[in-house]
C-alpha cells in the first residue's frame, strides 16, 4: 500500500469518525474542529438527544406494567425527570404519551425504586422532554 493510499484511508477513517460523532452528539460538525469531538457512548448521551428513544424503545404508545423482565425500568419522581408522561385513553401518538393496556403493548415497564433506566414524572399537560 502506497503512502497516498494510506493517507486517503486515514482521511476516510477520520471523516467517518467525525460523521458518527456529529450524529451522536447532535453537533454541527462544520463549526468545530475534529479534534474537539469525542465519540460518545450511547449510554452516556442524555435521553433528550435520542429523539424520544431509550434503549431502542420509542417513548410513546401502548404500555403494559409488569413485575419482571420489562423492556424499561422506570422510577416515578417529582423533580428532575428524564421524561414527563401523560397517561391517555386513546391515541398515544406524541412523545411521552402512554396508554396503559393489558394486551399487545408496544413496550413493557417495571416500576422500581432504585437504578431505573428512566426517571418519569406524571403530568396532565405538556408531556415529553423539557423543563
Amino acid at each position: 500500500m502506497g503512502i497516498k493510499s494510506k493517507q486517503t484511508m486515514m482521511y476516510s477513517i477520520q471523516f467517518y469518525l467525525l460523521f458518527i460523532c456529529a450524529i451522536q452528539t447532535g453537533r454541527n460538525s462544520s463549526t468545530e474542529h475534529p479534534s474537539d469531538l469525542v465519540l460518545a457512548d450511547l449510554n452516556q448521551i442524555p435521553v433528550e438527544r435520542l429523539d424520544c428513544f431509550v434503549k431502542g424503545i420509542e417513548l410513546k404508545g401502548k404500555v403494559k406494567i409488569v413485575e419482571h423482565f420489562a423492556d424499561l425500568k422506570i422510577q416515578y419522581v417529582d423533580h428532575f425527570p428524564d421524561l414527563k408522561v401523560k397517561f391517555v385513553d386513546h391515541f398515544p401518538d406524541d412523545c411521552g404519551e402512554w396508554q396503559l393496556v393489558d394486551h399487545f403493548p408496544d413496550f413493557t415497564i417495571e416500576i422500581v425504586d432504585h437504578f431505573p433506566d428512566l426517571k418519569v414524572k406524571k403530568v396532565d399537560q405538556f408531556p415529553g422532554f423539557g423543563d
